[in-house]
């Protein structure tokens, strides 16, 4: 008898425990090889995990709802459809499997599953494409929604990371869809030229629901918010506060925010042609001395609706075009919503963006993130009574920032540095942006 596990993957490098948000598959299914067969969530994403093996599920150890700690067996396989009930009863009558049981480890999309430490896997982690070997990658609502309007997903391209297809695929194909926009859309499609209205800030997430004298446990979320808190204590951080002017700036979205710009773009975008000329901006500490991307990666922080935080990326923001931008932006804060970003897209970041603008803050300061060396809280703008440089007074549209530092790498002259060229580009040379 040959019993396959399928273990809890670590889908991010500081993953220690997942909760399994749904089963795809229930005791006695089938399993195809490469095939999803439970949801997890991890520290900021939902994720389908794969099986490396095929058999019939024989016992599932972590009900939907449940945490495990990674390298855990949440699930039992058998070979054949004869062998369930006889692995299923070996699997209840043990905690851990047979030292002679072969492993049959689970991953995730381009993450390579953590074993217990006492087996050994056989296989090596898959990426996960649609159309590889003749399978059809879709996330598990595309195919909740695929059965109920009865569409074939095989004929469907999907328009999610890597292929794969999601709910909005399938609305389309099943002509369910609001949008008018076909379902081969890609990624990056050309700017819209009817004029639609954009938010000037990532819109406030939805009031948090409590309930009075209770205690809740923290979400996965809002546990992994927890350890990036307390690894940021131990950091020597300091803060740099500057006034920008932001007339030019306000002036050059109204003229472009019909064709899909937003407000977060145009400041992360002016924060990466900063940082072009600021490079030690862009580093962050190591154990084995500074460490300088390769790529300008600007991340910015956005509150959940059910608690907690995470930081979508735009990456390589200061080689892409305003409106490319802009529609990375709209797809990830989309996605970040709906807890399908893949890990690369909120990891990523070299420099961090705190907007809360959008609440008519003043001035704040911002936690550093671990293993960057900067994070950029900017404020609203409010009109100000100025000096004017002809000796007069004017009214000015002005805009806090303050930068956290880490004192390690950057110093308080190198970030002073870059304030002054980040306000020197949005109050004289705005139009930059949009090259």
């Amino acid at each position: 008898m040959s019993i396959h596990e399928i273990f809890m993957p670590a889908l991010s490098s500081t993953m220690t425990e997942g909760k399994i948000v749904s089963w795809e598959k229930s005791p006695g299914d089938k399993v195809e090889k490469g095939e999803t067969v439970v949801v997890v969530e991890s520290d900021k994403a939902d994720m389908d995990v794969e099986s490396f093996y095929e058999g019939y599920m024989a016992h599932i150890v972590v009900d939907a709802g449940s945490s495990a700690p990674v390298g855990s067996a949440i699930a039992f396989l058998a070979e054949t459809e004869a062998e369930i009930e006889a692995v299923a009863a070996q699997a209840k009558s043990s905690s851990t499997a047979p030292a002679k049981a072969e492993v049959a480890a689970a991953t995730a999309p381009g993450q390579t599953a953590q074993p217990a430490a006492t087996t050994s896997t056989n296989g090596t982690a898959q990426n996960r494409s649609n159309g590889r070997s003749g399978r059809t990658i879709a996330s598990p609502r595309a195919r909740k929604l695929a059965k109920e309007f009865k569409v074939d997903l095989s004929g469907i391209i999907g328009s999610g990371p890597h292929g794969r297809i999601i709910a909005e695929d399938v609305e389309t194909a099943a002509g369910k869809s609001t949008a008018a926009t076909p379902q081969a859309q890609p990624a990056v499609a050309p700017a819209p030229s009817a004029p639609r209205t954009t938010p000037a800030a990532t819109p406030a997430p939805m009031p948090v629901a409590v309930t009075p004298g209770q205690t809740v446990p923290l979400t996965t979320l809002q546990n992994a918010v927890v350890r990036t808190m307390n690894h940021s204590l131990s950091v020597p951080t300091f803060h740099v506060g500057y006034s920008i002017n932001t007339d030019e700036l306000n002036k050059l979205y109204k003229q472009i925010k019909s064709k899909g710009v937003t407000m977060t773009a145009l400041l992360a975008k002016a924060v990466a042609m900063t940082l072009q000329k600021h490079p030690l901006l862009n580093s962050n500490y190591s154990e084995q001395g500074m460490v300088h991307p390769a790529n300008i990666n600007v991340a910015v922080a956005v509150a959940m609706d059910d608690g907690g935080l995470i930081t979508p990326v735009l990456q390589n923001a200061d080689q892409q075009d305003i409106y490319s931008l802009s529609r990375n932006w709209k797809s990830l804060v989309e996605r970040a919503r709906a807890k399908q970003l893949q890990p690369e897209e909120y990891s990523s970041g070299t420099f961090t963006i705190s907007n809360l603008g959008m609440f008519g803050v003043d001035t704040f300061d911002a936690i550093l993130p671990p293993n960057q060396g900067s994070i950029l809280a900017i404020a609203a703008s409010r009109p100000e009574v100025v000096a004017t440089p002809d000796g007069m007074m004017g009214i000015r549209t002005v805009m806090k920032v303050n930068i956290t530092c880490d004192h390690r790498v950057i110093y308080g002259a190198h970030a002073a540095a870059f304030l002054k060229d980040l306000a020197k580009l949005i109050e004289t040379n705005s139009q930059s942006l949009t090259m």
